[in-house]
């Protein structure tokens, strides 16, 4: 799976984990020079408290486009290190 924003491939992984529709990549798997630390956190009842990046490709930013979970309950420990995306990002094969 690819994640493309702007043109960039931004992530690209053949192991994500799917979860409520959302292909969760490796944090291995992103391009860390386009990720840049987010002060929101949003919280989810049953995967925790999930913190953000915004995407900075060729001079454009993407507030908040990507999300994680730091520490996810047990019920989503799969998830945990992985990254996915929304906001106009394009996950594709």
């Amino acid at each position: 799976m690819k994640a493309i924003w702007n043109n960039q491939v931004i992530a690209e992984s053949d192991q994500t984990v799917v979860v409520e529709n959302n292909h969760y990549f490796p944090k291995t798997a992103i391009k860390q020079e386009f990720f840049k630390e987010s002060d929101k956190t949003t919280g989810c009842p049953w995967k925790g408290k999930a913190s953000y990046y915004t995407l900075e490709v060729d001079g454009e930013k993407n507030q908040d486009a990507a999300w994680y979970y730091p520490d996810p309950k047990n019920a989503a420990k799969e998830i945990q290190d992985h990254v996915a995306f929304w906001k106009g990002v394009e996950v594709t094969k």
